[in-house]
């Protein structure tokens, strides 16, 4: 997700207003400290202008980022 907003020339605020999602979301959507719903799927899919099926493909062939790691209190 992140290359195609990239490509795009988004930052995540600019993504975030195009999909109607808070901007803290989409940077943990980016970070994989969340997943998305398939409800959202479609909110960014649409954002992207790409069918979900495509969104999909172009996310499955990212290298997989493994999720942040909160620093010990």
């Amino acid at each position: 997700m992140r290359r195609l907003r990239a490509e795009r020339g988004w930052s995540q605020e600019t993504l975030a207003d195009i999909a109607n999602l808070d901007r803290t979301y989409v940077s943990s959507l980016e970070r994989g400290m969340n997943r998305a719903t398939l409800e959202v799927v479609g909110v960014l899919a649409r954002a992207f202008d790409l069918s979900v099926l495509q969104l999909i493909e172009q996310v499955e062939q990212e290298p997989k980022a493994k999720p942040a790691q909160r620093a010990p209190r």
